[in-house]
């Protein structure tokens, strides 16, 4: 899924709402001493409150809110996995009753209290639906109504919550006209900040994809990699944290450590052409030969293939991986690149790199900022200052 197809899926979590119908909600409790079972409880998803219904679509939009490759990962289930959680939400997915649909879900839970102690009590929630995709129209010019042909998907969504303990307040009762302590025991399930959740199955364009599902961290970068592997039965993956990581290794073990500002600025806008290019597309990835080309048409000079490739094999210990070029790009128009020195902290953006310059000043490092206007500071226009070299170089 691209963050287009994202989302379209997630506007749609929304109540009276004919593109998405919630067909059935199913809430499982979990103690944190036992890992057990402590209640669960299926219905109607209409059956609810209207005020239990917007807590719940609240919640279910969290879990699809992020980036990708930060927070939203598109993972692939692990085939070779005996009773897969992919057969287990396919089978969920086709069944027409609830009660096997409930037991299919519950085979999740299992796994999920497998070798897992959790720190509180938790509670997960299953929705399973219809999600209702408009197609897309060739021509403006055309008579069709895009709600004339519409493309039909089953789908389940999880999401998992912690529970917290209620405050003990006090209160004032206005009949007896007395203050008192209200003690409240009853768990708060915190539905704002879930902490795992997914969607089954992933969607492209107008086709449901069985093969992956939609992975949702409680936070960005922070996986939990027992839930991705022995609950969904997942591949493992990299975030865009890893990838750009990984990128800046491999072109020091090709480029070396030190690099001027002028050919860092060419690879960061190659890649950005490279992103462009292929916006309406898939992703974009960068295997060794693309780094190489990179490399190449920004200047970097004695760039052979063999060194490129040997340096993936070196970092990532695998020469065919391919990084996703969005992942090892910092934001292209935004201030993302941070240059810290002793005196000052300036922010750029990767298009705006080309305008500063280390250079040396009369035997000193100094750092150059190419403006269009004189700069003002507190107020003050400053004067612009000439040049200046030692006595000799006069």
């Amino acid at each position: 899924m691209n963050k287009k197809d994202i989302a379209h899926f997630r506007r749609q979590l929304k109540l009276n709402n004919d593109l998405l119908t919630i067909k059935e909600i199913f809430n499982v409790y979990i103690m944190k001493e036992s890992s057990e079972i402590y209640h669960q409880e299926s219905m109607p998803f209409d059956l609810l409150e209207e005020e239990q219904k917007e807590l719940f679509m609240a919640n279910f939009k969290k879990v699809l809110s992020g980036q990708l490759d930060q927070k939203l990962f598109e993972l692939k289930f692990n085939r070779e996995i005996e009773n897969s959680s992919q057969l287990i939400l396919h089978q969920g997915l086709l069944s027409s009753d609830t009660e096997e649909w409930k037991a299919q879900m519950l085979l999740l839970v299992e796994k999920m209290l497998e070798d897992k102690q959790y720190e509180m009590d938790i509670v997960v929630t299953f929705i399973r639906g219809e999600y209702m995709r408009p197609k897309k129209l060739q021509s403006e010019e055309t008579d069709e109504h895009e709600r004339d042909t519409v493309f039909a998907h089953n789908f389940i969504l999880c999401s998992i919550n912690k529970t917290q303990d209620p405050k003990n307040e006090l209160m004032f009762d206005y009949v007896e006209k007395e203050f008192k302590y209200n003690v409240v025991v009853d768990p708060i399930i915190n539905l704002k900040a879930p902490t795992s959740g997914f969607l089954f199955p992933c969607f492209t364009d107008n086709t449901s994809d069985v093969n992956h599902v939609l992975y949702s961290a409680g936070k960005a970068y922070e996986l939990d990699y027992h839930f991705i592997e022995e609950v969904l039965n997942a591949e493992d993956t990299m975030t865009a944290q890893e990838d750009k990581i990984v990128f800046e290794e491999i072109v020091k073990k090709v480029a070396g450590d030190q690099i001027n500002t002028a050919t860092l600025s060419n690879v960061y806008e190659e890649i950005h052409r490279v992103v462009e290019e292929n916006e309406e597309e898939e992703p974009p990835t960068l295997d060794y030969r693309d780094v190489e080309n990179v490399l190449k048409i920004s200047g970097v000079e004695h760039v052979e293939r063999e060194e490129v490739e040997s340096a993936f094999e070196t970092v990532i210990d695998d020469k065919a991986y391919e990084l996703k070029a969005s992942n090892v790009l910092p934001k292209y128009n935004s201030k993302s690149i941070k240059i810290k020195t002793k005196v000052a902290e300036i922010k750029v953006s990767p298009q705006d790199l080309k305008y500063v310059r280390q250079v040396q000043v009369d035997g000193k490092l100094c750092l150059m900022i190419e403006v269009e206007e004189n700069t003002v500071i507190e107020g003050f226009e400053m004067i612009p200052e000439a040049m200046y070299v030692n006595d000799q170089e006069d």
